[in-house]
């Protein structure tokens, strides 16, 4: 694989130049594929995940308290 910017290049970028260039390389990618395409087991493990929460829907974390597990767990 060829590179076609350098390190150097991509640092030139501001940060918002570079997250949109990212974006525009996710979007290629998503168009070429078909993101919604599951294995079995990834279905099985879904299937598996659906029950479990609505036997317990209480159970887990919500997103708010994971954020506060992960902020705390960086040095």
């Amino acid at each position: 694989m060829s590179k076609i910017l350098s390190n150097s290049d991509i640092r030139e970028l501001s940060v918002e130049e570079r997250l949109e260039l990212v974006g525009e390389i996710w979007d290629s990618i998503f168009e070429e594929t078909d993101p919604c395409e599951l294995s079995d087991e990834q279905k099985v493990e879904l299937d598996r995940r659906i029950a479990a929460h609505r036997e317990n829907p209480k159970a887990g974390s919500t997103w708010a308290e994971v954020k506060v597990r992960l902020s705390e767990q960086r040095c």
